[in-house]
């Protein structure tokens, strides 16, 4: 297949108007043309040409949820991503109890693919948290880093945990770091901690922060916090919930000033009222009310999002005014080089799978493909 005359967005972050060749399911080709007479060809002239999206951080869509623990609530992850642009998924398991997670890691490690976007990670948010900064996640589950306990739930996932979500101020979380930090990436997560304990843990190993800003104490400046210290190390990257609820639009643009481009990923951090109508839904066991884009516990704390990541693309180039460039390295190339997975998919690069997205000049979705096979939207 061709696809002639996208506006193609290349791996050196640029659109460049140009032919790309899909042989199977790989790119063959990109801005140069090896075209054989019975091609398929694709005519994408005034069309945004991207890599599939890749979410590292969701709960779930569509009436489902990743702590669901069943094969049909992947499948209609799956599907229901893929038809929003977004072709790799990381799933995000909750705080519950320890046997379930165990199970929901187990469904997890023995999915088979179904087609739609492909199950590429797992990303552990909690147990290992603070409850003073737990957010949605319920507090009777909360538990002290535990390697012994991490080991098992990996064994159970096959392997598929790729980031380790922690409060690096409680008991044991140092020493955790130390253990798991070349299996994994270690995320600073619902904590209360302050800057140098922050600093210490980064020091130690930790590369990563969940949903920067929420559940976390503020950026002061005289008590930077967690934020400052994910900002002064380079190696650490940082999640943004760009929803239209969890962070003002200033806020991001301060953000990306202050930690660049590279270091910015976006997630949709969703729950399965994603794709529904507002109502009465659960996270993490616990009921969660959804009006409009904001889901909220009764309580009234935020709890997710119900926004896909395709929407917290749009709203960051729309609303909050970053360049399309940088909207769609923050939500493709940089969270596939988060898991480990860029050598794949992440980038329109001749070898990697033929994952894309084509988009009209209102960034509205005219075609999906996933594996070179148009996706059904």
């Amino acid at each position: 297949m061709i696809i002639k005359n996208a506006n193609i967005f290349t791996q050196d972050g640029q659109f460049v108007t140009g032919d790309v060749t899909v042989d199977g399911d790989r790119f063959a080709t990109v801005l140069s043309e090896t075209a054989q007479k019975d091609e398929v060809v694709l005519d994408a002239e005034n069309l945004y040409m991207i890599p599939g999206l890749v979410d590292i951080h969701f709960h779930g869509c569509m009436g489902a949820d990743m702590c669901d623990g069943t094969k049909e609530a992947l499948d209609t992850m799956s599907s229901y991503e893929a038809s929003i642009g977004v072709t790799s998924i990381c799933p995000a398991t909750m705080t519950i109890p320890k046997d379930e997670l165990v199970s929901v890691m187990k469904n997890a490690g023995e999915y088979t693919y179904q087609g739609g976007a492909h199950l590429v990670g797992i990303n552990m948010e909690g147990p290992f948290i603070s409850a003073s900064k737990k957010g949605a996640q319920a507090a009777e589950n909360i538990l002290h880093c535990d390697y012994a306990y991490f080991k098992q739930l990996q064994e159970a996932a096959g392997g598929l945990i790729k980031l380790v979500d922690i409060a690096p101020e409680e008991s044991g979380a140092m020493e955790f770091i130390d253990q798991a930090k070349d299996e994994v990436v270690i995320s600073l997560a619902h904590t209360a901690s302050d800057y140098d304990t922050a600093v210490e843990a980064i020091v130690h190993g930790a590369s990563h922060a969940t949903h920067l800003y929420n559940a976390m104490p503020p950026l002061k400046h005289r008590e930077p916090g967690v934020i400052g210290a994910v900002r002064d190390y380079e190696q650490c990257h940082a999640e943004l919930i760009c929803d239209g609820v969890h962070i003002h639009p200033s806020v991001i643009r301060a953000t990306f000033a202050m930690f660049g481009n590279e270091r910015m990923i976006l997630i949709s951090d969703s729950m399965r009222a994603t794709g529904l109508e507002d109502g009465e839904y659960t996270l993490g066991g616990q009921a969660v009310t959804v009006k409009g884009n904001l889901a909220t516990l009764h309580d009234g704390t935020i709890a997710g999002s119900a926004t896909n990541l395709m929407d917290c693309m749009r709203y960051v180039v729309k609303t909050v005014g970053l360049p399309l460039e940088t909207a769609v390295m923050c939500a493709t190339a940089n969270p596939a080089k988060e898991i480990g997975i860029y050598d794949e998919v992440g980038s329109i690069s001749a070898g990697k799978k033929a994952d894309f997205v084509l988009l009209d000049k209102d960034l509205n979705i005219v075609h999906v493909f996933i594996d070179g096979k148009e996706v059904t939207c």
